[in-house]
């Protein structure tokens, strides 16, 4: 398994509830690392940036609206193959869906106010994390319980 990062954003919803400490500590108690981690306001010209792909479609106007209602909190976060485990934990878009036990499932009821984005790639990532952070804004290190979350062979 290959050692990926990946990008997370808090979304307004999920900072006004004040759901963020609790999310960020099941990312860290899965073993998934915090390499970068800031709170900002997204801006309609940066919410076009992030979606770009949905600029053009029905739904955007609705989206840009909620993503830029609020401070968000966006991260990013490396471990073995970082970005379909976080997929896994977030749940299906659609919180009603979701399985108890994901982000979503215990957290969500809405299709939009889903609380959490994640890259769901990783060229995706590269790109969010390109579009929110600064590289010397990340910080990559060793953690002291880093060789107790798996083999080194799985890294």
């Amino acid at each position: 398994m290959a050692l990926e990062r990946t990008f997370v954003l808090f979304k307004p919803d999920a900072v006004e509830r004040r759901l963020c400490g609790r999310l960020l500590t099941r990312f860290e108690e899965r073993g998934l690392k915090i390499l970068g981690l800031k709170m900002l306001q997204v801006t309609k010209e940066l919410s076009r940036e992030h979606y770009a792909e949905h600029v053009n479609k029905a739904f955007y106007p609705l989206l840009e609206d909620f993503i830029t209602a609020g401070p968000v909190v966006a991260m990013v976060i490396e471990g073995p193959g970082a970005v379909g485990v976080v997929r896994a934990m977030l749940g299906s878009t659609n919180g009603r869906e979701a399985p108890p036990g994901t982000i979503r499932g215990d957290y969500g009821l809405s299709r939009q106010m889903n609380l959490v984005h994640g890259s769901d790639s990783v060229e995706s990532a590269s790109r969010e994390i390109g579009i929110y952070f600064k590289p010397d804004e990340l910080i990559d290190r060793e953690t002291t319980l880093g060789g107790w979350v798996c083999a080194s062979d799985e890294k």
